[in-house]
């Protein structure tokens, strides 16, 4: 392996045994074998009990009542900007994208978290009625032009429609021109790696030139809609922190971290979404098929869909004291990665855990929970029930044609493609 691959990790004291099993576990997980199915490897985790060290230091949570009373308890913390410089230098916290980071809305801490999040204002009813026809004439157009490409026989409809939805909805609720939204997709793509659980350095930089990139991009943003202010969030945005901040450059830089938090929120993770669900209805063509004749169920099939595989695998949080975790000792600022992933099939929460049920009530932490639950859910779920509503109904006689590959990663899923044909 060479010095640009080796994964940024920090120096442990864990007992050989724990460490050497930890180690093999994550080796895995970053084949391509265990990226397509890493749920057998949670559940040899998961019999290690709730919560097990990690290689790197800290702890990985695999028990589901456990990571629900991290998500809502407010003696965890995220780890912010303080904690990430107590790291030092030469760590994956201190890269100039993990810095960035630290400063949008989900690495904060309150109080500052608190008047962060209530100046965004994300997403109440009056703005998802407002983007609701927005995203049924979006989906109707990109499953046109699906319908087009599966005449010729089969299409990619990763690709074709869940990498598109989201960059559509938002960057059309931003004020964002469609011209810019191909390359928006690339950097989000390339900047989450800085939010991974195991970046290399090769992935750090590729993160730290997209962050650097959409840095540009939305600062630019920010200048042309104070000059020339319309009815949009961003312009909202800075009439609402000119009112709290009197040094202007303080307030359009905190515009500009809201801006590039709501795309970067709004993408990877709804795209993931979006294709992880269609594929878990035709790899179950049975629910698939009640779908198509009982189209009420939908909302059903996506928050299943949420527990089953959600987009995101890992939530880290620091403890704000030394205490006991599932029978652990935890000092005081040591990390934990809560693995919702194998939380979300831990058999003491669910009866058979491993069965794709729509018609279960999940209990699921794919938007994380507490002070901290994701501003962006109520958008993901419209898209994603949008999409499915639509699909069902135009394209009964989807099935999958092959395997999709995944990207290279453990916290944030992405497929790379979902190949489809009409029976």
């Amino acid at each position: 392996m060479s010095r640009s691959e080796r994964v940024i990790v920090e120096t442990v004291t864990t007992p050989p045994a724990d460490r050497r099993f930890a180690v093999s576990l994550f080796s895995r997980l970053r084949t391509a074998k265990g990226q397509a199915n890493p749920f057998p490897i949670y559940a040899e985790l998961r019999s290690r009990g709730a919560v097990a060290a990690a290689p790197w230091g800290g702890h990985l949570v695999t028990g589901f009542d456990v990571c629900d009373q991290v998500v809502r308890s407010r003696d965890w913390l995220e780890p912010d900007a303080r904690w990430r410089e107590q790291q030092g230098d030469g760590t994956r916290w201190t890269a100039p994208s993990s810095r960035e980071m630290s400063r949008t809305l989900p690495a904060l801490n309150p109080p500052e978290h608190t008047w962060v999040r209530r100046s965004a204002g994300l997403f109440d009813r009056g703005s998802l009625d407002e983007i609701r026809g927005m995203t049924e004439r979006f989906t109707t157009k990109l499953l046109d032009n699906l319908a087009e490409r599966l005449h010729d026989g089969e299409a990619d409809l990763n690709d074709l429609v869940a990498e598109e939805l989201p960059v559509a909805v938002i960057g059309h609720w931003l004020g964002l021109p469609p011209a810019d939204y191909p390359r928006l997709r690339e950097l989000t793509h390339d900047q989450v790696f800085t939010q991974e659980l195991l970046p290399s350095a090769s992935q750090l930089a590729l993160s730290d030139a997209a962050t650097a990139e959409l840095r540009r991009y939305f600062t630019d943003l920010v200048r042309l809609r104070r000059a020339r202010p319309g009815d949009d969030p961003v312009s909202r945005w800075i009439k609402v922190w000119d009112g709290m901040e009197s040094d202007q450059d303080k307030a359009d830089e905190a515009v500009y971290f809201l801006a590039l938090f709501v795309l970067l929120a709004a993408l990877e993770t709804t795209t993931t979404l979006l294709s992880t669900t269609v594929l878990l209805l035709l790899d179950h063509p049975r629910q698939w098929d009640r779908l198509t004749v009982q189209p009420d169920l939908v909302p059903a099939a996506v928050e299943e869909s949420l527990r089953y595989d959600p987009p995101t695998h890992v939530i880290s949080r620091v403890s704000s004291r030394d205490c006991e975790l599932g029978g652990v000792e935890i000092r005081k600022d040591e990390m934990v990665h809560l693995l919702v992933g194998a939380a979300h099939r831990d058999p003491a929460k669910h009866e058979d855990p491993e069965l794709f049920n729509m018609h279960r009530k999940p209990a699921h932490l794919a938007f994380s929970g507490g002070i901290h639950y994701c501003l962006g859910a109520p958008l993901a779920r419209l898209e994603a029930q949008t999409l499915l509503h639509q699909m069902v109904t135009r394209f009964p006689q989807l099935t999958l044609v092959r395997r999709p590959d995944w990207a290279p990663r453990v916290a944030f899923r992405r497929l790379l493609n979902l190949d489809v044909t009409l029976a």
